[in-house]
């Protein structure tokens, strides 16, 4: 075979898998997180390849050593300001956080992106990220450059789903927000510059939630729904809808081939109405054997993502649930590493598989007392619930069925499990009672925490953004001292 052909081949073969590239967000927004190296145990014993954390914890980043996953670390939106301003906290954060991981011999990091913030386009913070984002992104490159890591390593800015819109919902009149469309421009002849993909969330299910002209059966890649006719292009399907959406905007601002990276998908499994088990399973099923086909959209044919980050691996009890109580439950496993439904990231047998030997704490809960004089129950229970997790008992969840006071004994034994299960924290002025008796009801799940507590020292990945944010303060005293 000539030279020549074996290379085309080579490439091809190449593109085509990247093409089918399926990763995770690993997020750490947990009381009690799932112990670093047991989630990357989990990843490999699930086959999957990469994944995109929002931070550069050390922890994890120490636990996927020498795991040969292809690794994306976050840059928080409150760093964006300070690299901005200054090439040396780039140059310091690049060392701390790539460099170190990545130069390590065999057991290093495969970091392969660095994403310069967390969505810090999305609609509800503003514009208060918008003038620092480039700056930010240019100083992380040079930094890359400098550590001879801008062949290994690749810049990108993930973007929200609300950054691009279409107001008919129709692929050829999508567009970016008006506000973006400067910031947006600057940003994608970056990209383009360095050959970086675009980083966007696609999310059907919060189409869905917000559109009420889109069927939940559209939504979930039903086979027999209705399809959607624009100018002659027929969807389907929600994802591809949403993706036509993005590419039309891209093409609107002069990227018309910018390759795009789906950097959060997904379906969340409890808080909300349609947020369950099974909805969950359908929709990710119906995802994969999309993106399995290659057949790409009606407007990229043949050419669907190159990368595809399932949104998320874990729930998170601490997520902020500004956008409604579902955010703590996006995890194809639950917050313990236990499988939700049946799904599989590599098209091989239909059973993901679970986390092994997790350690909980004693099978103890707490509920309320009902010898009690209960006129101030519901009082407690919603102090219980402004600082621990009572997502599931929102209306449509899980637990949004169990009548008073068995509502009152979820909230005490939320915030019990918080708290570790001190004695204390199930006193409640005498209302709370602590059982060895399993309160859960049908899908109602009473939990237990794991007994890696952290919900009373500050969670290590914290420890690093506040530790970064320092370094960079520094850099930015310094000039006025000298």
């Amino acid at each position: 075979m000539p030279p020549n052909l074996s290379l085309i081949i080579f490439f091809l073969a190449t593109m085509a898998y990247r093409a089918r590239a399926v990763g995770v967000n690993w997020g750490t927004t947990a009381s009690h997180p799932l112990p670093a190296a047991k989630v990357v145990e989990l990843l490999k014993s699930n086959n999957i390849t990469r994944v995109k954390l929002f931070d550069a914890d050390p922890l994890v980043l120490e636990a996927l050593s020498g795991s040969n996953l292809g690794v994306t670390v976050g840059i928080p939106n409150a760093l964006l300001k300070s690299l901005n301003s200054s090439k040396k906290a780039a140059e310091s954060w690049v060392h701390d956080n790539v460099t170190r991981y990545v130069s390590s011999g065999g057991s290093r990091v495969k970091i392969e992106y660095v994403a310069v913030g967390d969505e810090p386009f999305l609609q509800s913070y503003g514009e208060q990220f918008h003038p620092f984002v480039i700056g930010a992104a240019i100083n992380i490159q040079t930094a890359l450059t400098r550590a001879n890591l801008e062949s290994k390593v690749t810049v990108v800015v993930p973007c929200s789903f609300d950054s691009f819109l279409s107001e008919s919902s129709l692929p050829s009149k999508g567009h970016f927000r008006a506000d973006l469309n400067r910031t947006m421009i600057q940003l994608l002849s970056f990209l383009s510059k360095h050959n970086s993909p675009f980083f966007a969330t696609i999310s059907p299910f919060l189409a869905f939630q917000q559109n009420k002209n889109i069927s939940l059966d559209f939504t979930l890649f039903k086979v027999y729904t209705k399809a959607r006719n624009d100018s002659r292009r027929m969807y389907k399907n929600s994802f591809d809808l949403n993706y036509d959406i993005l590419v039309n905007a891209l093409s609107t601002v002069g990227f018309p081939r910018m390759q795009i990276v789906v950097s959060q998908i997904g379906w969340p499994t409890d808080g909300a109405a349609n947020a369950t088990s099974y909805a969950a399973e359908t929709f990710m099923k119906g995802l994969m054997n999309r993106l399995h086909s290659k057949l790409g959209t009606p407007l990229r044919p043949r050419d669907p993502p190159v990368e595809t980050y399932i949104f998320s691996l874990l729930d998170e009890d601490q997520r902020s649930i500004s956008t409604g109580n579902f955010e703590r439950h996006w995890g194809v496993f639950t917050f313990d590493g236990q499988a939700k439904y049946r799904f599989d990231f590599s098209q091989g047998s239909n059973n993901l598989v679970d986390a092994q030997n997790v350690e909980y704490l004693p099978s103890k809960w707490c509920v309320v007392n009902n010898n009690g004089d209960l006129s101030n129950a519901t009082a407690s229970a919603l102090q219980a619930c402004s600082v621990s997790d009572c997502s599931a008992l929102s209306p449509g969840g899980s637990c949004s069925n169990i009548s008073w006071p068995g509502n009152i004994s979820y909230a005490f034994n939320s915030y019990y499990q918080q708290h570790n299960q001190s004695a204390d924290s199930c006193d409640f002025g005498g209302l709370g009672l602590i059982t060895t008796v399993n309160p859960s009801v049908d899908n109602c799940r009473f939990l237990i925490q794991l007994n890696t507590s952290l919900s009373d020292t500050l969670h290590p990945a914290y420890v690093s953004q506040w530790i970064t944010l320092l370094v960079t303060a520094i850099f930015l005293v310094l000039p006025r001292f000298t």
